[in-house]
């Protein structure tokens, strides 16, 4: 698919991975939407890419719902919907204090995995209705995961669980979208350099960087945003979920 031209939503888009995907699918053509539920960001990121910003809890359906028509009325329909929000909260299923609070888990559950089904179905009903290209192909959907769906760690139950679950529901939505000329795909990151690990010392930084095999170091959103546009502009690519790791392979903890 073309990018140049087309719509493209991007959850999550006020920093990090998704600020640095917005901004690569903007220089590469596209009107971008921020959706973030940080509207401030948000707005600023929008407005240096000449794009518009919209707060949204995409846990929620009345705000995703409320949000996703107002992107549509404001930038048209999405051709392109890159899943980027999430949130990584680390906790112990049984730790010193007892059972891990039901509520964290469910938090994490629900922004990750549920806020990415919830964009996913709202934007792909949205798709359908669209013209297609000439190639027949009315959008692309990406969504995040995680190395952690493969190799979760102690005290990533929950995370570890919301990214298994995005990379399950890849390939039975990209089934299902077939008819309509919907691609679903996913990226699993390994360790990037993102506001969360931004926040971690310098040494620590560096003995995470030098768990990666290949290149020794971090990855960089700019590498991830790669990713993004090779997947739109390649048809043939559906139902995957590709690992972007350097061969990172986590140990237990």
């Amino acid at each position: 698919m073309n990018i140049s031209g087309k719509t493209a939503f991007v959850t999550g888009g006020a920093s990090g991975l998704g600020a640095a995907t917005a901004r690569l699918l903007a220089h590469a053509g596209a009107n971008v939407v921020i959706l973030d539920r940080d509207g401030e960001k948000a707005a600023q990121v929008a407005g240096s890419l000449s794009g518009l910003s919209i707060a949204v809890d995409v846990s929620s359906a009345q705000s995703a719902e409320q949000a996703v028509a107002e992107a549509i009325a404001g930038a048209g329909t999405p051709s392109i919907l890159v899943n980027c929000a999430g949130i990584g909260t680390a906790g112990r299923i049984v730790g010193r204090d007892g059972p891990m609070d039901l509520d964290a888990f469910s938090r994490v559950i629900n922004v990750n995995l549920v806020g990415s089904f919830n964009m996913m179905r709202l934007c792909a009903h949205a798709m359908s209705l669209a013209e297609p290209d000439e190639n027949g192909q009315r959008g692309v959907i990406i969504s995040t995961a995680s190395v952690a769906a493969y190799e979760g760690q102690i005290g990533q139950a929950a995370y570890a669980a919301s990214k298994g679950g995005i990379v399950s529901l890849t390939l039975p939505a990209a089934r299902e979208f077939a008819r309509f000329g919907i691609r679903v795909l996913a990226i699993a990151p390994g360790l990037f350099l993102t506001p969360l690990l931004e926040g971690l010392s310098q040494e620590t930084r560096e003995g995470l960087a030098a768990a990666t095999p290949n290149p020794p170091r971090l990855g960089r959103p700019d590498e991830f945003a790669a990713l993004v546009r090779s997947m739109v502009e390649n048809d043939y690519l559906n139902g995957e979920v590709v690992r972007l790791d350097g061969a990172l392979r986590m140990q237990a903890k």
